[in-house]
């Protein structure tokens, strides 16, 4: 199978004194494992890189590397360049979410339930908005995600499924990381 790029998002990395992760050994550690053009984005957790692997597959790869080598677990999402370019293609929130760094998109591990959708729908959260798409959460947070109810709805726990946020700069920028390595 031919090398893929992918960006894979790492949760809960770097947010606090606990579970730190220097970018240069993180880089190394995953070049060590035969992935190829490992590249990191900010500290948050977010790596490009080259895989034969299928992104199911490389998603418990690298948990499983990661563990290995840092000694504490990672949830990791992977998606392609082309899903990516379609969530920004998407963009369900366009006409509201003006500010980017409080526009959000969740990666899921699996579609949520319907259940759960049903119940961010009905959340009474304000001015914040949701929109559920596939594997991807859009959220809207008008006053910032520090005090956001909404925020608090679209943790791993409360969805039920293993999630990571970015901010919509964020994705636009691997969006285009992937898509340079997607040759």
């Amino acid at each position: 199978m031919p090398t893929r790029a992918y960006v894979a998002f790492l949760r809960g990395v770097n947010l606090g004194t606990q579970r730190r992760v220097n970018m240069a050994e993180l880089r190394e550690l995953l070049a060590g494992h035969g992935h190829v053009d490992v590249r990191t984005y900010l500290q948050s957790g977010n790596v490009v890189l080259g895989s034969e692997l299928t992104a199911a597959r490389l998603e418990r790869a690298l948990e499983h590397q990661l563990a290995a080598g840092l000694g504490f677990e990672v949830d990791v999402l992977v998606r392609t360049g082309d899903e990516l370019a379609a969530i920004l293609k998407h963009d369900p929130l366009r006409k509201v979410a003006k500010d980017p760094a409080r526009y959000l998109v969740t990666f899921l591990r699996r579609a949520p339930s319907r259940h759960v959708v049903d119940r961010l729908a009905a959340a009474e959260v304000g001015r914040e908005q949701v929109v559920a798409k596939g594997r991807e959460l859009y959220s809207w947070h008008p006053d910032g995600v520090g005090r956001s109810q909404l925020a608090k709805l679209l943790q791993p726990k409360a969805l039920g499924v293993p999630a990571s946020a970015r901010n919509w700069r964020v994705v636009g920028h691997l969006a285009g990381l992937v898509g340079e390595g997607s040759g």
